[in-house]
């Protein structure tokens, strides 16, 4: 059971995320490393582990899902991910910006290294929230806030807990619940209503 989670981030905090993170050093890297967590939900060792044969289509375009093998996830927890509109335009970008891209590249290096580890990323987030204020925010603060707005989404489109599930590339439906933020706001409009 997880004892001390991450927060999520609210919409304003994630639009403030992305604001601050066009300051930094790498904007363009940093924003996909940024999005590939609050967006696709990636843990930091996937987001470390990506390449863009896992991003691309066949073509070689930047594809609309992300296609993660176990390998490079969290024991099996690899799958297929839809990609949002937002993380591939900022791929997209990216992609560009390095100018040539091949399929068994990293997706995210840095200006030293064609490579980078789980914990640069894990350092990246929590410098990015320390700089901000974020108390309690890691780097499973993208992951959770991605769970989380799955879950309160789901059903407008049809779904369930179980896409959600599918979505975190959890085994467990008790594990995705867990990572689902609690809105006591929204909690008290449904008894309301």
């Amino acid at each position: 059971m997880l004892t001390k989670q991450a927060k999520a981030l609210s919409d304003r905090q994630v639009r403030t995320v992305l604001t601050f993170l066009e300051t930094t050093r790498d904007p363009m890297r940093n924003k996909v490393i940024f999005l590939l967590s609050a967006k696709a939900g990636l843990r930091a060792k996937e987001i470390a582990s990506l390449r863009w044969s896992m991003v691309v289509d066949p073509q070689g375009e930047i594809s609309d899902v992300i296609r993660l093998p176990d390998v490079a996830s969290k024991g099996k927890s690899g799958g297929v991910i839809p990609m949002a509109k937002q993380l591939r335009e900022a791929l997209c970008a990216w992609a560009q910006h390095l100018g040539s891209i091949a399929p068994d590249e990293h997706v995210i290096r840095t200006s030293r290294s064609k490579a980078t580890s789980p914990q640069v990323i894990v350092n990246a987030f929590w410098h990015w929230y320390r700089a901000l204020g974020f108390d309690g925010c890691s780097s499973h603060s993208g992951r959770r806030t991605f769970i989380t707005n799955a879950a309160r989404n789901i059903g407008r489109f049809g779904g369930s807990l179980r896409d959600v599930q599918m979505l975190a590339r959890h085994s467990a439906l008790s594990m995705t619940q867990m990572y689902i933020e609690v809105d006591s706001e929204a909690m008290r409009k449904v008894v309301d209503a």
